[in-house]
């Protein structure tokens, strides 16, 4: 079986990535698998130790085909580790599964994801398949939505080719109808981050590889249920914050049941930007407890609220 290879991107974080490579050892297909590793180099000499850690602990892996680390020498950042990571590795075999360091993944993860890629191989709609489903309810099989996501995903050379981390030019793109359309009819705010990458105030890749698929009419595979849990949302990440709405229980069962029919269901958007509008209304409920708190004395820092 022409198996894709798993790209795994680590720093500093050893329990981490001990969870994510774990449990894609238990994969039934990890030992067929072939294993990239891109390990980022320190950014200051108090992380010294905790990559070294890492580093020690990735070269005694096993349990896989064939497991290749590339060690940064110098600190490239989680954007620039992944693009290049994965831009390397898809043109040399055509298709790529991609994980960072705090995902853990239901044994059926890498027998979900080979197939969907050999199934929408020459289906010139689908962009990007996806191992992570949000905790969505009355959702009866896998689906297609606009949106990617980057907690466990795939994809294809000949669709990877396009990617562009390029602000200016995708921004031109946008008027308000297409705002709309990308937000999910308003209801997650995904344009924001092209904007803060653009202002130089964040420094992400996954939003330009949506607006990549996004541009070319492409399409996002997700599973019914999740073979993808993210363990990082404890403050340890480059992104992480409070991440209990989007927790979810693996699947531990697996069919291969791919739509024939590319296409968006309009009772699948719904859930989805239901489940958006309560995200929207737990920030704001927790938001105004944190201030709460503060008016009651519990903290005086008024710098907090923006923690």
């Amino acid at each position: 079986m022409n198996l894709a290879p798993i790209t795994l991107f680590v720093y500093n974080r050893l329990w981490h990535t001990q969870q994510t490579i774990e449990a894609l050892q238990k994969n039934e297909l990890a030992s067929e698998s072939e294993l990239f590793i891109y390990a980022d180099g320190v950014k200051n000499e108090k992380l010294d130790d905790q990559v070294l850690e890492v580093r020690s602990y990735i070269k005694e892996v096993g349990g896989f085909s064939k497991v290749t680390i590339i060690e940064r020498d110098k600190n490239w950042g989680l954007a620039a580790n992944i693009i290049d990571g994965v831009t390397n590795v898809v043109n040399q075999y055509g298709k790529i599964i991609v994980m960072e360091d705090d995902l853990v993944t239901s044994p059926y993860f890498l027998k979900f994801m080979n197939d969907a890629l050999k199934f929408y191989k020459n289906e010139p709609k689908v962009w990007h398949v996806s191992g992570y489903t949000p905790p969505l309810k009355g959702i009866k099989q896998h689906f297609f939505i606009k949106p990617t996501t980057c907690w466990g995903w795939a994809t294809w050379d000949d669709r990877w080719i396009h990617f562009k981390k390029d602000t200016k030019n995708i921004l031109n793109k946008f008027d308000e109808k297409r705002i709309s359309d990308f937000n999910m009819n308003k209801t997650y705010d995904y344009y924001s981050h092209i904007v803060l990458n653009h202002d130089n105030k964040i420094n992400t890749w996954a939003i330009f590889w949506y607006a990549t698929s996004y541009f070319n009419n492409g399409l996002s595979l997700h599973p019914k249920k999740s073979f993808v849990q993210n363990i990082g949302h404890d403050g340890s990440g480059t992104h992480c914050g409070d991440g209990c709405s989007f927790d979810v229980q693996l699947s531990m069962t697996y069919e291969n049941t791919f739509p024939c029919d590319i296409s968006i269901k309009k009772e699948v958007t719904d859930i989805l930007e239901s489940y958006y509008k309560r995200l929207k209304l737990s920030f704001l409920k927790r938001s105004i407890n944190k201030i709460v708190r503060i008016i009651k004395g519990k903290k005086n820092d008024l710098s907090t609220l923006f923690e």
